[in-house]
């Protein structure tokens, strides 16, 4: 197997150099140079010494006088001024490098997001490349200025690396992904299809679900979590027409899973297009945040289960396996989400029947 390895030195060398060996090659001295180019001694001399640099103008007047063609002279000129600035830039990563110690960098390179690296300094590089950004100081003015809307999230404020890779690769996902314009009224017809899609296998409903939404001008995104990114799942907006729902199958059960989604969408609909919102165990505490994490609670669960159809259904107080299912199959959701239903408001332990729920996984869980 043949594998292909770029080589990259730390030093820089000036085309003077190269200008110096080739004057000696032809036994041409530096006087003479210049008077072939039409260019002051002073300049040839400070060329060879590496304190000029050959310029496009020059490179032409070298090829004449030398043979050497100008295309030469100017990569050797330009690859002499990249290496400088590349080893610039290595000696200010060094100084950070402590800001890459901050990542979970193993599973991001685990899970593709990132290429992995034999040092620390390459590594510090593919990370940056992987958000999109030229250093460190830009990726802070991004990721951790005060009015960055997800610095709302108290996950994020928490574990803003793990949060920040998690997010991002649900950015670059979408980046990627065709949609219509948002529109409100298509949004809200795709949710009813997408309730009926609750008791389908998620070979069915995953692409379904991308589609529908995709047309109605939201993108949705699987990404795996990340340790320390303990989020369920986050909305926001790529741009003013352009929404991303992202899920994280944390949890893994369906009634988690589809109240996320419902609850993301509630977000979509109703809140602002400069939000993020990001739900996870550590969940926003102004009261803003909590009310409207409250309209979004309320929206998925009338959504999922109206609240009238399920006050008849807890009347009698009877919840048998075969009452659940039965009811789950009237109102075609699947049971699952009943008995999440049930669980969370109290009226079954947390350990009946969770064999009703589905649990799903990303095929590397497998």
């Amino acid at each position: 197997m043949n594998t292909r390895i770029e080589f990259q030195p730390d030093y820089a060398i000036h085309p003077g150099e190269t200008l110096a060996e080739t004057l000696e090659e032809l036994g041409m001295s530096q006087a003479e140079l210049a008077e072939r180019t039409g260019r002051p001694l002073k300049t040839i001399n400070e060329i060879v010494q590496g304190k000029a640099a050959i310029t496009a103008d020059t490179a032409l007047q070298l090829e004449r006088a030398t043979g050497v063609p100008a295309s030469f002279w100017n990569n050797a000129q330009r690859n002499y001024e990249a290496a400088l600035a590349r080893n610039d830039e290595a000696k200010e990563l060094e100084r950070q490098l402590a800001w890459l110690r901050r990542f979970p960098v193993k599973p991001l390179v685990k899970c593709g997001w990132v290429q992995r690296a034999e040092n620390e300094l390459e590594q510090m590089r593919h990370l940056l490349n992987f958000f999109g950004v030229a250093g460190v100081s830009e990726w802070e003015r991004i990721w951790q200025r005060p009015q960055a809307a997800f610095r709302k999230s108290a996950i994020f404020e928490s574990h803003p690396m793990a949060v920040a890779a998690w997010l991002r690769q649900g950015e670059r996902l979408a980046q990627h992904t065709q949609a219509n314009p948002f529109h409100k009224n298509r949004f809200m017809i795709a949710l009813e299809r997408i309730r009926e899609l609750t008791t389908a296998d998620p070979k069915v409903f995953e692409p379904e679900i991308k589609r529908l939404c995709a047309e109605a001008g939201a993108v949705v995104v699987f990404v795996p979590e990340v340790p320390g990114a303990r989020a369920y799942g986050a909305t926001r907006w790529l741009a003013p027409d352009k929404a991303i729902l992202q899920l994280s199958l944390r949890g893994k059960a369906d009634d988690f899973l589809w109240f996320t989604f419902f609850h993301e969408a509630a977000h979509i609909l109703k809140h602002g297009k400069k939000d993020v919102f990001i739900e996870a165990p550590e969940q926003a505490t102004d009261k803003e945040g909590q009310a409207k994490e409250e309209q979004a609670n309320n929206f998925a669960a009338e959504f999922l289960i109206p609240s009238d159809i399920f006050r008849d259904f807890r009347s009698s107080g009877v919840f048998t396996r075969p009452r659940i299912l039965a009811f789950a199959r009237t109102i075609g959701i699947a049971p699952g989400i009943v008995v999440g239903r049930l669980q969370h408001e109290g009226l079954i332990e947390f350990k009946q029947y969770n064999d009703l729920k589905r649990r799903f996984c990303f095929a590397a869980d497998d």
